[in-house]
């Protein structure tokens, strides 16, 4: 009996962790020059139901670009990705005992932690959507980062192509693990 009990309790822990290995980030930068935006779908994610402990891992190399010298120049002048290779966030659901994971719903959320860029941590809250299906949930969300709150240097020649306040989002598809 106590065997019995230990293995549900084991199953209903496991159900709880949703994991996402190909979440979409993606930002855009609008100026009166330029606009400018990329794309990255190889962002890992896992979402804690139990705890509302939410993790985000992403390589900067992967952001893509329309145009190949935007994407180059991304990588070597501004995110030195060679140097610093990753952006991440690990954070909290502040609201998690208004989102109910067993039922299927569309549930608002706000989410407070560290959002590591460019080297550079910072603690905010973001707000956003959860989306519970069945097995899976999906989370969706959007704010903004200002390069320079992130040691990002713009040099001066393409100051004006690239704006202070860059549009971010977030769409990531969970399934449980």
């Amino acid at each position: 009996m106590l065997f019995l009990a230990l293995v549900c309790l084991s199953e209903m822990v496991t159900a709880q962790k949703y994991i996402s290995r190909n979440g979409h980030v993606w930002f855009y930068s609008h100026t009166p020059v330029e606009d400018i935006e990329a794309h990255n779908y190889q962002v890992v994610s896992i979402l804690d139901a139990a705890d509302g402990t939410l993790q985000f891992s992403m390589l900067i190399k992967s952001f893509e670009f329309r145009i190949a010298l935007m994407q180059e120049h991304f990588n070597e002048n501004y995110m030195e990705s060679g140097k610093i290779p990753k952006a991440g966030f690990k954070g909290i659901i502040s609201n998690l005992s208004d989102i109910d994971f067993s039922k299927n719903g569309s549930y608002p959320a706000e989410v407070t932690g560290e959002l590591t860029i460019h080297g550079v941590t910072k603690t905010d809250t973001f707000k956003g959507t959860l989306t519970v299906s069945g097995n899976s949930v999906n989370a969706k969300a959007g704010f903004i980062v200002k390069p320079k709150e992130f040691d990002i240097t713009i040099p001066a020649v393409v100051e004006n192509k690239i704006a202070k306040e860059i549009e971010v989002n977030v769409d990531v598809t969970y399934t449980q693990n």
